[in-house]
């Protein structure tokens, strides 16, 4: 893996590990802003605990070593909550400002994704071809 292969990685993993935890984290605590932009958006605020959960636990799976299946439903599960949270947003004819920040995290997650080193890869087998 190339010296700016493996900073890309870590940097677009770093930002979307903090941009995933701080969103997680706002949405379990259920600030008055983030509660009021979910029920604008149509969704019950239990929604909030069930995607904070999956952030924090999805950050954890991709951060740690090891567990390639893991790591591949973590960030599988972040890129479709963003198009989610982007298709919402726009949908509700939400301005720009407030699409941008699901849309940097879904930037993030793929190019974190893409880049990731092999030992964080799932590797596939022809073990049922034998």
């Amino acid at each position: 893996m190339s010296k700016t292969k493996k900073i890309t990685y870590w940097v677009a993993t770093i930002w979307l590990a903090l941009g995933m935890v701080s969103t997680g984290i706002v949405q379990l605590i259920k600030m008055p802003e983030e509660v009021e932009a979910f029920h604008q958006l149509g969704y019950p605020e239990y929604l909030l605990l069930i995607l904070g959960t999956a952030k924090l636990l999805g950050v954890l799976a991709i951060l740690i070593p090891k567990f390639p299946v893991l790591k591949e439903w973590a960030y599988a599960g972040f890129f479709f909550m963003m198009l989610g949270a982007i298709a919402s947003h726009l949908i509700s004819q939400d301005a720009i400002t407030d699409v941008l920040p699901a849309l940097l995290l879904l930037v993030l997650t793929a190019i974190s994704w893409y880049t990731r080193p092999k030992n964080r890869k799932l590797v596939a087998t022809n073990s049922y071809l034998d």
